[in-house]
């Protein structure tokens, strides 16, 4: 087996009944698997892919058990050379999987790769970004955002003088849509179950870099993301933003001192 999709899904039926449909229409063509995770979502996402996706593999939780072990659950139960995790609001027109199934037979330095994150009018979405600092979120999140320190913090943050059109070496991916390489998980492990929603994709990343493994932006493979920060769009009232503060607590606390070593190695952040 070459490539396994790994699709976690709580409480999305329509959006992953049509990222399915972009998967099959536009399979790898290598030996791949799909297996669905479904959270307890109890919408009739399980039911859909019994009656509609019968050959699909399921994973049905009897319990919502969030990005991070939902996605390590698919794969430990996954076969594939690489492991590509896929959001269910994720749509495919193209061969997105083989372009980056051969990036990274190409790189065998590359731990992850992720493909150009598009909005459905065709923008481009900031799906690359540098590791935060300890202030980072709270800039994000709060009307401390005008101040010039702030914006000078968020501008390096979101990379926003970077060439969206380029493929290179990053900090860390949106794990909206990432393909991985098995051997890779091996060496460092799954992703950080100490996290719930937020910030796993993060520290994988660190954990890879820390490791002498790179992660890459690949510019020449894209899907569209339907992208909602739901912990921002709420504000202070929101369940998100609470989810998105405490995650953030949590993540400094076990990776914050990597905010003044750089896990990267020198040169890592050169255009390729």
């Amino acid at each position: 087996m070459e490539i396994s999709i790994i699709i976690n899904n709580y409480k999305t039926r329509g959006f992953l009944k049509n990222c399915l449909k972009g998967i099959l229409a536009h399979p790898p063509s290598v030996p791949y698997e799909i297996i669905v995770v479904d959270n307890d979502s109890g919408d009739g996402s399980v039911e859909l892919m019994r009656e509609k996706f019968p050959d699909i593999k399921l994973i049905a939780s009897d319990k919502n058990l969030g990005h991070q072990k939902g996605n390590n659950l698919g794969i430990k139960n996954s076969s594939g050379k690489y492991v590509a995790i896929v959001n269910t609001d994720i749509v495919l027109f193209d061969d997105v999987f083989d372009r980056l199934y051969k990036f990274m037979e190409e790189r065998p330095d590359a731990a992850l790769v992720g493909p150009k994150l598009k909005n459905p009018d065709g923008t481009v979405q900031s799906s690359c970004l540098s590791f935060p600092r300890r202030l980072t979120p709270l800039y994000r999140r709060t009307f401390m955002r005008f101040l010039p320190a702030a914006q000078k913090e968020l501008r390096r943050y979101l990379m926003t003088d970077f060439d969206h059109n380029s493929t290179r070496q990053v900090d860390w991916i949106f794990g909206a849509f990432e393909m991985v390489r098995r051997s890779a998980i091996d060496r460092v492990g799954l992703m950080d179950e100490y996290f719930f929603l937020y910030f796993g994709d993060t520290a994988w990343c660190r954990k890879f870099w820390a490791n002498g493994l790179a992660t890459y932006y690949y510019a020449d493979a894209d899907v569209v993301h339907f992208h909602r920060r739901e912990s921002a769009d709420g504000g202070f009232l929101s369940k998100a933003f609470w989810i998105h503060t405490y995650e953030w607590i949590k993540y400094l606390i076990k990776y914050g001192k990597y905010d003044i070593t750089h896990p990267r190695s020198a040169g890592s952040t050169d255009s390729q």
